[in-house]
């Protein structure tokens, strides 16, 4: 569809040899130069050679602008480069030194046709007609009118509807226009309107974007696109769109105000992801929050921004906050799967192993791929099984994200309530021995770093049954193999002597 239309007339015109026409042979000598142009050009343009050949037409119409072979040569190679913009001039120019050239009338007729012309692509239809065609170009120009009829009563179904409220109806029109109107700008915006009427934005958007290529300085479908694209909370291809906007006008107004208001929220999503991976995690929570009053009215931008806050919660290890914060997405994204393996996380921490394990069975369903997602759900079911037996968080009484300076005091404290010495009765005194043991184990693993972080992943590396290759647990001893042990030994100015009997 994008070829000219080769009736007997064009072909034979295309394969004329310059000098061969006889109202110019006698200016062979005088336009040899004309003639090799379009000799090789002819040659160039069937070896599929078109930026080539599209030189010697240039040359060709420089040469002799008088000459309607060249401009009809050119506006082929035009056409077959997708260049329909430059060969319509030529065309016209053709018919203006032509009148009767019925293949480049019947060719600009096609052209103006898709171009949505439909009174002037009518106009030539009927002057081909007139103009003694031939047998194929009468059937191509009446063909063409009947389809061009059809779309005069397409446009105007398609416009009814669109005024009385029927968005759907006149989509339905307007895409069978554009089947042959395929270069309307004009119709793309309405339909475009269309779509944004029935809640298809990214429909829209495909539109506004071809009418933005097809007509010539189209501030208004920059900046819609770019409207669009920012309601999505896509925040930078509605920067990219905008900025179009303004290199065709700087001093447009809507686009230079959007401009700011994008260009603001930009900046500070751009700071917040910074932030984050540098670790900053309570600046970063901090600047979403500013992201949300920035931009209140659309409901993109604060669920992005909660579910960053989420992320940024659960990372800091602030497991309610994340949980409260990542819940709140999820009410409004019950399938997003990066709030299901944050809130996931923070679970973890709180130790509500059950919620952690259904939170990564939901998010593995939706992206069963994610390597993440598998190592987190299989942490998750080992501390549930370690749950089931000794917890030495638990048994510390701190939580799981506790620092070392936490867990030191803590044991002290355990230590001197439960040392077997402040028992006297021998019942009390077991219980305690079996209670300062469990004190001290959780004390010699959670204060060392490799050993805490096996614990965390869900392994007890005083637990005979979970190590490899067996062997008795070195922490399973007696209270007599604890003599002369100071429990608080570990740091700090105190240093306690407990004497034993």
């Amino acid at each position: 569809s994008s070829f000219p239309v080769l009736t007997s007339q064009s072909a034979g015109i295309i394969g004329m040899s310059y000098c061969a026409w006889p109202l110019i042979g006698a200016e062979c000598g005088v336009n040899a130069d004309v003639e090799k142009h379009l000799e090789l050009g002819k040659k160039l343009l069937a070896a599929g050679q078109l930026a080539d050949a599209l030189s010697q037409f240039h040359a060709a119409v420089d040469g002799d602008p008088d000459n309607y072979i060249a401009y009809y040569r050119r506006a082929t190679v035009f056409l077959a480069m997708g260049k329909s913009k430059a060969a319509l001039p030529d065309l016209t120019k053709v018919i203006q030194l032509k009148m009767d050239f019925t293949a480049a009338r019947l060719q600009r007729g096609h052209l103006l046709l898709k171009q949505g012309k439909l009174d002037e692509a009518e106009d030539d239809f009927k002057k081909v007609l007139k103009s003694n065609p031939s047998e194929n170009e009468e059937k191509e120009a009446q063909s063409q009118l009947i389809k061009s009829d059809e779309m005069q009563r397409l446009r105007s179904q398609a416009l009814d509807a669109f005024e009385s409220g029927d968005y759907a109806a006149a989509i339905a029109f307007l895409d069978k226009i554009l089947e042959v109107c395929v270069w309307d700008a004009e119709l793309r915006e309405l339909r475009a309107e269309c779509f944004i009427k029935e809640g298809e934005p990214r429909k829209a958007i495909s539109d506004l974007k071809a009418a933005s290529k097809l007509k010539n300085d189209n501030t208004e479908a920059f900046y819609k696109i770019s409207t669009l694209y920012y309601q999505l909370g896509d925040h930078e291809l509605s920067l990219s769109e905008v900025r179009e906007c303004l290199k065709l006008d700087q001093d447009h107004k809507r686009c230079f105000a959007h401009y700011k208001q994008v260009k603001k929220l930009n900046k500070l999503i751009e700071s917040a992801e910074e932030l984050i991976r540098d670790g900053r995690y309570t600046d970063a929570t901090s600047k979403y929050e500013s992201v949300m009053k920035t931009e209140p009215s659309i409901a993109e931008y604060t669920i992005r921004s909660k579910e960053r806050i989420c992320h940024c919660f659960s990372k800091d290890e602030k497991p309610v906050e994340a949980i409260r914060v990542c819940s709140e997405v999820l009410q409004m994204e019950p399938d997003n799967v990066n709030a299901l393996k944050d809130r996931a996380e923070a679970y973890l921490i709180e130790e509500m192993y059950d919620e952690a394990i259904q939170d990564y069975e939901t998010a593995q369903e939706h992206n069963e791929n994610d390597q993440q997602i598998r190592e987190g759900l299989e942490k998750a079911q080992r501390l549930l099984k370690q749950s089931q037996k000794r917890d030495y968080y638990k048994i510390l009484g701190v939580k799981r994200n506790a620092k070392k300076q936490e867990i030191i005091k803590a044991y002290r404290k355990l230590a001197l309530q439960w040392h077997p010495d402040n028992f006297q009765n021998e019942e009390e005194k077991k219980k305690a021995e079996k209670k300062f043991i469990d004190i001290a184990a959780a004390k010699e693993v959670l204060s060392d770093p490799e050993m805490r972080k096996k614990f965390d992943d869900g392994e007890d590396p005083l637990d005979a049954e979970s190590q490899q290759g067996g062997g008795g647990n070195p922490f399973h001893r007696s209270w007599n193999s604890w003599q002369g042990f100071n429990p608080f030994s570990s740091g700090g100015p105190f240093r306690f002597k407990f004497h034993f009997n």
